[in-house]
């Protein structure tokens, strides 16, 4: 979900033809209002879920229609379902390092996705098209959440207004003198 910036009902459309594999793999994502979109999966994502198709049988032919995640039935998962697996890696991972909320639900990946390619530099048109958001609008509350972006991005629109190789105002006598006697 993270890899993908998927919402929760999109991860759950997914069928295995979907999922395509190679040097550059891609998931086929179908949004809101059915619009689809291709979006990039890390190699090591990728590598992960050619594994989980294999051991679950799921790179033969008749199966490409299947969803690609199933539950113990071989059902397609519900929302209630993912959660479920979410939060309880979630509770795992946070034992293991505190960083990590003791409680995760889906949205967090996506958002959590969403800032993270901001902070990387990422256009904001990208990062809208990346999550299937209709309108720029929607993909700006993400930058507005991310306050040490802000202050980066202040950083960098002011140059520094002062040489750092002038001499210490504090070693010049006749200054300081002048300076007592205001």
């Amino acid at each position: 979900m993270y890899d993908s910036g998927a919402r929760v009902q999109e991860i759950i459309d997914i069928t295995v033809k979907d999922f395509t594999a190679g040097s550059n793999p891609v998931l086929v994502l179908t949004g809101k209002g059915n619009k689809i979109r291709r979006v990039p999966v890390m190699k090591n994502t990728a590598s992960i879920l050619e594994k989980y198709i294999c051991e679950n049988r799921l790179n033969l032919a008749h199966k490409a229609d299947h969803p690609l995640f199933t539950n113990n039935q071989h059902n397609k998962l519900t929302k209630e379902g993912v959660a479920y697996i979410v939060n309880k890696y979630a509770g795992s991972a946070h034992e293991t390092s505190a960083k990590v909320p003791e409680k995760v639900n889906c949205h967090m990946l996506r958002h959590s996705k969403a800032v993270h390619l901001l902070q990387a530099g990422v256009n904001l048109i990208y990062i809208r098209d990346f999550l299937g958001h209709s309108d720029i609008k929607t993909t700006e509350i993400y930058a507005r959440a991310d306050s040490e972006l802000k202050r980066k991005a202040l950083e960098n629109a002011y140059p520094d207004l002062v040489d750092s190789n002038l001499p210490d105002w504090n070693e010049n006598s006749d200054l300081m003198e002048w300076l007592s006697e205001l």
